[in-house]
């Protein structure tokens, strides 16, 4: 999908002002090099609209010399508002007889065109602030723990990441999942 040119230019100038505020999540890139790769890739730019509609407040977190694309990830203090109470992936949804969540994790990242973050990206996203001190994020899991019915979670409390396991089905008001977009 692709924004229409007055939606681009109001999510490029909240993203240059995120960018600005937080340069410390970035240090020695520059927001003009950053626009001029949003601008070549718009359909990039509806996977940011979505991050920052559903609360994730999307910010660059690298950059990638050799191909030249910048990272971004969810840095919204907690969880993603809009991305919560969902259980882990399509196959634990349908297996959820009673009590259904909305959604799956996987499936809304998916539909956003964006990533779950992996173990290492999140403990990465935590050098850079605190982030879920209230909150947990599903991360994505290892195919061997999710064909034995599990996924992982994570967050962050008493000044440590935590990394935990639940049922791939299980979902809760406050654990939803972050994302990663490369660009």
């Amino acid at each position: 999908m692709i924004l229409s040119a007055e939606q681009s230019k109001a999510l490029l100038a909240l993203l240059s002002d995120r960018f600005k505020k937080h340069i410390s999540r970035h240090a020695g890139l520059d927001w003009a090099s950053v626009q001029a790769r949003l601008e070549a890739y718009p359909a990039k730019l509806w996977s940011l609209y979505e991050m920052e509609r559903s609360g994730g407040e999307p910010d660059v977190v690298a950059y990638d010399a050799v191909s030249g694309a910048y990272v971004f990830y969810d840095c919204s203090s907690e969880s993603p508002m809009g991305r919560r109470s969902l259980c882990y992936d399509q196959v634990a949804l349908t297996a959820r007889k009673a009590n259904q969540p909305l959604g799956s994790a996987l499936g809304m990242a998916e539909a956003m065109g964006i990533e779950l973050l992996d173990e290492e990206q999140y403990r990465a996203l935590q050098t850079l602030g605190q982030f879920d001190r209230k909150t947990s994020s599903w991360i994505k899991t290892p195919p061997k723990i999710r064909q034995l019915g599990g996924a992982l979670f994570a967050d962050r409390r008493y000044d440590t990441v935590f990394i935990y396991h639940n049922r791939a089905s299980s979902y809760y008001a406050s654990r939803g999942f972050r994302g990663a977009l490369i660009v």
